[in-house]
């Protein structure tokens, strides 16, 4: 029968793909994974990762361990490096013979360039950069009434509405809009790194995964590109992802922002080592370069402590912090947002308060 995305009915099970680089799965992979066993257990139907490679069948039970049913695995010698061509014909071959539901792939690099060109290929939409996903409608009302300022009347919404809710900033982070895919099958999403909550590890599920070998169907005429070498190069990006400690900079430090930075990289020393973020502002002023943004047009993190410095947390930046295990503010508004999600609220000045801050812990650590 000849794959036809608008028949929707024959599509069933959510599935994540689940890139790999040098043999080695992705911390995204994890991710989604997670999430992905929510929407499956929303849904009813079977979690399946799908694994592009060569030589990788023995990592693939490792996916089991965060949620997934069953892992497809596609294992040729000429997808050992991604490769646009081959990625694209060997996933959508599966897509239109197995039928999932939803796609779900990460807003990384490869992710990118791959999922566009299968939603062109596989006739479907696809929502890029969510930060946000939902299937059953209840709690997708939970999210809005905890996340936007919306009335919520759910005699506004049908209840049965089974279709993927993905949710993304737009008009550069300025606000959040929910988009489904309701006439055409799979529904597809990339999904950025680090929003997602990895689950803990379960080696009994890891062991209860099912791999199944899927044969790959590849061609001279299919790869119209061929990787010589691959060349690692390119500057070390701060990693606000894997952070335990994060110290952030806001518009509160314009009066001195050298002095500002400065004070943040002490902080995060006296913590026991971090990494400085920024909000927008100190992106786009440039006093920090863009991979310190934290935030819906940035990095959305968790870290055990995140300490905000004088940025007054408007929605976006919030949306990109507040699920941090313990957050510390200090700003001179005693009404800035911020300070609705923080743990410990400190109304001040930042050149005043966080070398006090800095002092007091050193004291602290002293006296142990």
């Amino acid at each position: 029968m000849a794959f036809n995305s608008a028949n929707i009915e024959e599509f069933q099970d959510i599935w994540v793909f689940c890139e790999q680089r040098e043999g080695k799965l992705q911390n995204t992979d994890f991710e989604l994974i997670s999430e992905g066993r929510k929407l499956a257990d929303e849904r009813g139907s079977k979690l399946v990762g799908i694994l592009l490679g060569s030589d990788v069948k023995g990592i693939a039970s490792e996916l089991g361990g965060y949620g997934a049913d069953k892992v497809i695995v596609c294992d040729d010698p000429a997808l050992k490096v991604y490769t646009t061509d081959a990625y694209t014909k060997v996933l959508c071959d599966a897509v239109m013979d197995k039928k999932p539901e939803v796609l779900l792939i990460g807003a990384t690099t490869i992710g990118r360039d791959l999922a566009p060109r299968c939603a062109a290929r596989l006739h479907t939409g696809l929502t890029a950069d969510c930060t946000h996903l939902d299937i059953d409608v209840n709690k997708y009302l939970d999210f809005l009434r905890e996340s936007s300022t919306m009335e919520i009347d759910p005699a506004k919404f049908d209840l049965e509405d089974t279709n993927l809710k993905m949710t993304r900033p737009a008009f550069g982070g300025h606000l959040m809009a929910t988009i489904i895919c309701p006439r055409f099958r799979p529904c597809m999403s990339t999904v950025r790194p680090g929003v997602m909550k990895k689950a803990e590890f379960n080696q009994a599920k890891a062991d209860a995964c099912e791999i199944e070998m899927y044969p790959v169907a590849l061609a001279e005429e299919d790869l119209k590109t061929k990787v010589i070498d691959v060349v690692k190069a390119g500057k070390k990006l701060v990693d606000l992802i894997g952070a335990d400690v994060i110290v952030s900079v806001g518009n509160g430090i314009s009066s001195n922002v050298e002095k500002g930075i400065q004070l943040a990289e002490e902080l995060c020393e006296a913590l026991g080592g971090g990494v400085v973020g920024g909000s927008r502002v100190a992106v786009d002023n440039g006093w920090l370069s863009d991979d310190h943004q934290v935030g819906q047009t940035g990095k959305t993190v968790h870290p055990k402590i995140y300490v905000a410095l004088g940025i007054s947390g408007a929605i976006q930046h919030k949306a990109g912090m507040q699920d941090s295990e313990v957050i510390i503010a200090v700003n001179t508004n005693e009404a800035a947002p911020i300070f609705e999600c923080a743990t410990y609220g400190i109304v001040g000045n930042v050149f005043d308060v966080v070398p006090k801050l800095i002092e007091e812990i050193k004291a602290q650590k002293a006296a142990k």
